[in-house]
């Protein structure tokens, strides 16, 4: 290609393109349109130029040329305030709503594995053998279980359950990078343990111990990563079934779905672990532990369906409100 050519050609359109940018607070409806042409043109020109010349100074301007025009189509950038809010009111629930019947199926899978478990463990003593020495689940059951929501301060413990649980989280989510297919197996793996350690409790008479500790925390903590599993599970199904959209668009705004699913998760299971710190080894009644576990359960639940479904209403994906842009064509 003739770069001097090619800029001697083009070089009107950058400066009309210059002078729309700079008044841009002004323009009229048929300017604003031909700023956003001109801005598809010159992006393309200036992959062009990159290409095919080494003049750093032309680079240089078409890139700022770009980049301003950019700003001038997407508007004023939003205060960083505005762009929380709508992370919370919008992005987060609206995701979360969108993969409630893979975050629902994976639920009712984990459950209904675990109280299989639990029961095997439960009814049948060879099962209770295998595991261990009646001395060493006697120790697990009497002392190790519930010594662990007390054995350090609570700030301390409470920084302890929250690493564990978004490494937990992070594990589903990292799947998502591998389709969603290691999912199933971590899903089976938690569920198969406690199921297990539920069997040996209730093996020992010990039922109502671990309901009283599991359920005020459990039920938050395993909401969370039901969720996560269900958008990296509906993250590889997207690569079988991307519906009406190309299936690289489709890929790219569920692997989206999954971040903003990750930075929720940091608020949901930091609650969740100020729970299993602070009210799990507390000296309230259970019914009272369970109920304080309980309600931040449905509280959860009421945002997530109230929120989300009315962005969903709204006709929002949850998607970034400028996503990066594919290749501009001329």
């Amino acid at each position: 290609m003739d770069i001097d050519a090619f800029v001697a050609a083009h070089r009107p359109a950058w400066d009309r393109l210059e002078d729309l940018v700079r008044r841009r607070r002004r323009l009229a409806g048929a300017e604003v349109d031909e700023l956003v042409d001109l801005y598809q043109r010159t992006a393309t020109h200036l992959s062009a130029v990159r290409s095919a010349s080494t003049d750093a100074v032309l680079v240089g301007r078409l890139s700022s040329l770009v980049a301003r025009a950019r700003s001038a189509v997407t508007g004023a950038h939003t205060p960083a305030w505005r762009e929380v809010a709508r992370f919370f009111t919008v992005s987060f629930p609206v995701v979360a709503y969108r993969a409630r019947r893979w975050w629902l199926g994976a639920t009712l899978a984990s459950l209904a594995i675990a109280y299989v478990v639990g029961a095997w463990v439960a009814g049948d003593p060879d099962v209770r053998a295998a595991i261990g020495t009646p001395e060493e689940i006697r120790q697990i059951v009497e002392h190790d279980f519930a010594d662990y929501y007390s054995a350090n301060p609570a700030a301390s413990f409470a920084g302890q359950v929250w690493v564990n649980n978004a490494w937990v989280s992070a594990q589903v989510i990292i799947s998502a990078v591998l389709l969603g297919l290691p999912i199933p197996y971590i899903l089976l793996q938690n569920a198969a343990n406690v199921g297990l350690l539920g069997g040996l409790m209730t093996a020992y008479d010990k039922a109502d111990v671990f309901w009283g500790l599991i359920l005020p925390h459990g039920m938050l903590e395993l909401t969370a990563v039901f969720l996560a599993a269900g958008v990296g599970l509906r993250l590889g199904w997207t690569v079988i079934d991307p519906g009406p959209r190309r299936r690289g668009e489709a890929l790219a705004e569920q692997g989206r779905a999954v971040m903003s699913v990750a930075l929720g998760l940091v608020v949901v299971l930091l609650v969740s672990g100020l729970i299993e710190a602070g009210v799990t080894p507390s000296g309230l009644p259970t019914w009272a532990r369970i109920g304080i576990g309980a309600l931040a359960e449905v509280l959860f639940l009421v945002y997530v369906v109230v929120f989300g479904r009315r962005a969903a209403r709204a006709g929002e994906t949850g998607d970034i409100e400028h996503a990066p842009d594919l290749a501009p064509t001329a």
